[in-house]
């Protein structure tokens, strides 16, 4: 797992980094702090390398979604947001603008764990299938997803912006394309556990991802509702070793 980067724990508490910084430590993450966005940016403008960030909503200056978008624009380094609110729209700004889980406040340190855990496990499957060899390149509708680099070029060999979790989901809907699946089973996939009730996350990404496709969400023609049972890539999908020159 990706322990040899360091996890950020970003809170403005300093008591709840420390704790978070010990529990983590104890579970053999390295772990950095910061107790503001600006410090965060910061260092990974700098170069600092990290492998997950987990990101407060409450901060000074900037709070946690002005602070990843920023990030946004030069890493996608998986973030999971903590929100105090249990306004479900904090969660849902949070996945719109590039987080890929969320984790209402108060929580167990062990669900945080958990959650870590699934994200690098995810991440680091990627990397291992996405070894040199005839499967890297897929390519659909003129779009082709590197899984090597995890990267998406759209048919005028523009890269596009993808979020780790928006990766993830592109990922397994072309793997699986011209197959229904269920939010349960892409919940379970992405997020490594199933969609709970009244939990928006799945269609959210959906949305997202449309958009960074370009697909109409009131007529989409590459990622279909299949009503009462999910969603559905509906372009072909070839494979091959070789990039698109």
């Amino acid at each position: 797992m990706n322990t040899h980067k360091p996890i950020y724990v970003v809170d403005d508490d300093a008591e709840i980094r420390s704790l978070l910084q010990s529990y983590l430590e104890r579970n053999q993450f390295e772990v950095r702090t910061a107790e503001d966005g600006e410090q965060l940016l910061t260092a990974l403008r700098g170069g600092d390398a990290a492998a997950l960030v987990v990101l407060d909503v409450m901060l000074p200056g900037d709070d946690g979604f002005e602070v990843c978008r920023k990030l946004r624009t030069f890493s996608q380094v998986p973030v999971i947001m903590l929100t105090a609110s249990s306004d479900e729209m904090d969660r849902i700004v949070g996945l719109e603008i590039g987080a890929d889980d969320y984790l209402a406040k108060p929580f167990n340190p062990r669900e945080l764990l958990a959650r870590i855990r699934a994200i690098l496990r995810r991440s680091d499957q990627r990397s291992e299938a996405a070894a040199p060899g005839a499967g890297r390149y897929q390519r659909f509708a003129g779009f082709e997803l590197d899984a090597a680099q995890r990267q998406l070029v759209d048919p005028h060999g523009v890269p596009v912006t993808l979020s780790g979790a928006e990766y993830e989901l592109l990922h397994l809907l072309v793997d699986h394309a011209g197959e229904v699946l269920s939010r349960e089973r892409i919940a379970e996939a992405t997020r490594g556990r199933g969609n709970l009730p009244m939990d928006r996350f799945i269609d959210v990404q959906v949305s997202r991802l449309r958009q960074r496709l370009g697909d109409d969400a009131r007529s989409p023609q590459l990622i279909k509702t299949v009503r009462g049972q999910g969603y559905v890539l509906a372009a072909p999908v070839e494979t091959g070793a070789a990039g698109r020159h």
